[in-house]
């Protein structure tokens, strides 16, 4: 199996709704580093798995989407819980609908093999 991982980051306000999200439901801002991997059994014509370019571009695109928003406020998401687990389908789901013309020829291995993930980033001036 290959992968190619593109990367970047976004800043969101948002607020998570239950009891069991304790503070975090009022609203608050995070930092995600947020990854778009792309997986293959095997290397296209080209020796690739996705063209790089193309994926980053892509990625910073749904990024920008989203960053430096509050997410309690976007038509797209309501009714929408945005936990991280959920901002990295939605994520994955944007990066995948972009990807989807820049890579014709590989819309099915793109449609079956990209994953997105986040991570909490570091918060300036925390020790966590």
């Amino acid at each position: 199996m290959f992968s190619v991982t593109v990367r970047d980051h976004m800043m969101i306000a948002h607020s998570l709704r239950g009891e069991v999200f304790g503070p975090a439901q009022r609203l608050h801002g995070a930092t995600f580093i947020v990854d778009a991997t792309f997986r293959a059994p095997t290397l296209d014509g080209h020796g690739l798995v996705v063209d790089i370019g193309t994926a980053a571009a892509a990625l910073s695109d749904v990024v920008g989407e989203l960053t430096m928003r509050n997410l309690d406020e976007d038509p797209s998401l309501a009714g929408v819980l945005t936990t991280a687990e959920r901002l990295a389908q939605v994520v994955a789901d944007l990066e995948r609908a972009l990807m989807m013309p820049a890579q014709a020829g590989q819309r099915r291995r793109i449609a079956q093999r990209l994953r997105g993930k986040l991570r909490r980033g570091r918060q300036p001036g925390r020790n966590a």
